[in-house]
């Protein structure tokens, strides 16, 4: 298998001597001060039709997609002036899914006056093939004009990716090394609406999968590509193959960044335990669905309800109806599986042991369950270098936003920038999915787009809510010293 030389062996020695977190996850009602000391909370713009990734751009605007909307949008971060740059008629979003326009990515030359103005998203298009997965995903290319504020010039990197009503994932990003990262989640497969479906994220390209340009095992990987969408030539080599492929074993990543060392750190979704940050190598495996968090027996197995004895058909998902798995589905130990590429987490949020009840009648009174399940369900990761106008002590920090629990978590890491130390801090309580974080130059201000709707456990007692405070709006959290 490929390898990345020196500085990738070391930080997979790092990250395998990891501290196993076995901290209790808090209540689902634990309080969380609204701001931490020295912040203020306004908002900057509402209105969006399900934002879903945002970023800087280089003009100091805020650039993002809507999902729902199927709009491309520049958010002027003083005034909260919208600008729609791009309406792309084609995406297919169904209803309280999680198709559409999706992921966003600026290229590093962007209104430098070098030729190149590329603004890179992805988005889910009808592929006329019928079915349970009637779509497929796009990464596409615009060039942006600055003079009449449009993008033009559309030009399709790569098409015919996966994409389904679930687990998109749908991370967007340049890395140092100029290439394009994307996160494919393993479209739900599973569970709930796709539970007789088989979980790919084990399944790897074929060679002649390669050559055919038939990107169906893609499903539950990173892609690492060239920004033409060809495959790099030094991307990793895995069992014989290479090919788009950067990581496997992913069920659900929605937030990745680099660090400014070159670091890739990403979140993951778990199941009803072990939400992940993960640091993530060239060719490594992520263990999903054979592993949830780290490799311990502790409250998960993988049930294969696909290979359930006489059919999957009428066999009920436990997060529908907060039961046990039902007999006749075959059940995995974590332990029964093994790789020599497995990576395991460098924390989890949270990991509980075999004791633990998921059956919490706070939520059980709402069909809820699974607000009440140890998860924080991260939907982005933003990385706080601190700075000048920036929180004193706050330096070299990840900022995590949780879909599931109204709070961002702060999570502090070591001076080399590889490990996380200490607990995960939660801060700026509301209630409101917290979408996407994106994180001012100086330092003092996080912006922070939310969803239109859905649960969180922000109730009283950590009962569900679903009446959001700010849907469907970009929050500004702005510092100006400790009060």
């Amino acid at each position: 298998m490929h390898r990345t030389g020196l500085a990738h062996t070391l930080l997979l020695l790092l990250a395998a001597s990891a501290p196993a977190w076995a901290e209790p996850p808090p209540p689902t009602g634990t309080k969380v001060a609204p701001l931490p000391p020295g912040f203020t909370k306004s908002v900057l713009a509402s209105g969006f039709a399900n934002p879903h990734n945002m970023v800087l751009g280089p003009d100091g605007q805020l650039w993002l997609t809507e999902q729902t909307g199927k709009r491309v949008l520049r958010v002027d971060p003083a005034s909260g002036q919208k600008t729609v740059i791009a309406t792309i008629d084609e995406v297919v979003s169904s209803d309280k899914a999680q198709d559409g326009l999706l992921g966003l990515a600026l290229h590093p030359d962007l209104l430098r006056k070098r030729g190149r103005d590329y603004v890179y998203v992805s988005f889910s298009y009808a592929s006329g093939d019928g079915g349970a997965f009637p779509n497929r995903t796009a990464i596409r290319r615009y060039t942006y004009d600055a003079k009449t504020q449009k993008l033009g010039a559309p030009k399709d990197v790569i098409k015919g990716l996966p994409s389904s009503h679930d687990h998109q994932s749908a991370r967007l990003l340049f890395g140092p090394d100029q290439k394009l990262y994307y996160a494919i989640g393993d479209q739900g497969a599973n569970q709930m609406t796709y539970l007789c479906v088989p979980n790919q994220a084990q399944v790897l390209p074929s060679a002649a999968e390669v050559r055919a340009a038939d990107w169906s095992a893609y499903r539950g990987k990173i892609l690492r590509l060239n920004q033409d969408g060809s495959i790099p030539l030094d991307n990793p080599v895995i069992h014989g193959v290479k090919s788009h492929v950067y990581a496997w074993g992913i069920r659900n990543t929605q937030g990745m960044v680099f660090s400014p060392a070159g670091q890739l750190f990403a979140t993951e979704q778990g199941p009803n335990t072990d939400d992940e940050l993960n640091l993530i190598l060239a060719g490594r495996n992520y263990g999903w669905p054979n592993v949830a968090g780290y490799k311990d027996n502790a409250a998960y197995a993988y049930a294969n309800y696909s290979k359930a004895e006489g059919g999957c058909e009428g066999v009920k998902d436990p997060a529908l109806n907060g039961a046990g798995v039902p007999p006749g589905v075959p059940v995995q130990k974590e332990s029964a599986w093994s790789d020599p590429d497995f990576v395991e987490p460098l924390r989890t949020f949270y990991t509980v042991d075999n004791s633990f009840s998921f059956k919490d009648p706070v939520c059980a009174e709402n069909s809820l369950y699974y607000i009440c399940w140890p998860t924080v369900a991260p939907s982005s990761v933003a990385y706080y270098k601190g700075g000048k106008a920036g929180v004193p002590g706050w330096e070299n920090s990840l900022l995590i936003g949780s879909l599931k629990r109204g709070a961002i978590y702060r999570v502090r890491l070591d001076p080399t920038a590889h490990l996380p130390l200490g607990d995960a801090e939660p801060l700026f309580r509301s209630v409101n999915r917290y979408r996407d974080v994106v994180v001012s130059a100086d330092g003092a201000t996080i912006y922070v787009a939310t969803d239109v709707e859905g649960s969180l456990g922000t109730g009283e007692n950590g009962a569900p809510a679903t009446r959001l405070d700010n849907p469907g709006a970009i929050l500004v959290f702005k510092y100006s010293g400790a009060r």
